[in-house]
């Protein structure tokens, strides 16, 4: 077996590398944050206005089968700390009255990486009486379904 030189990527080699990966990969990776605990103000019922309670949060991104790093840079490919800073900001923008608006929030802010193309999103209350929540998958289709197991 021949020993082969090390590739030196530049532009032009970055592109050709990444096209000749992505035609045989039939599925985009993911990134993920899981169990993430937040303090949040959410809550329909009247014991939970005003007040904070502990919401542990899992998103999960898939991405198109042609994103991914060739050249180890962080702007190649969506960040899941950019999750992170989302679920924050969006925990200290005021009080969200259900957690299903809250996951709608996370993954349509998610899916405006137009890299991203489908998104799991799982909020559960972890004070209060028993551990429930909302899961959601979007876009809502079959497709999408599959992408996490779920069709």
């Amino acid at each position: 077996m021949k020993d082969k030189k090390p590739v030196k990527a530049d532009d032009t080699g970055s592109v050709a590398l990444k096209k000749a990966a992505a035609d045989v990969r039939e599925l985009g990776d993911s990134i993920f944050v899981r169990d993430y605990v937040v303090d949040c103000n959410v809550g329909v019922y009247a014991e939970e206005q005003g007040v904070t309670q502990k919401v542990r949060f899992t998103v999960e991104a898939r991405l198109d089968k042609d994103v991914f790093s060739v050249e180890d840079q962080m702007a190649e490919v969506p960040s899941y700390a950019d999750i992170i800073d989302m679920i924050v900001a969006l925990a200290r923008g005021g009080h969200i009255n259900l957690v299903e608006t809250f996951a709608e929030r996370i993954a349509a802010q998610v899916l405006a990486d137009r890299r991203v193309v489908a998104v799991r999103v799982v909020l559960e209350k972890l004070e209060r009486g028993p551990l429930r929540g909302v899961e959601i998958i979007r876009p809502a289709t079959r497709a999408a379904a599959r992408e996490f197991g779920r069709g």
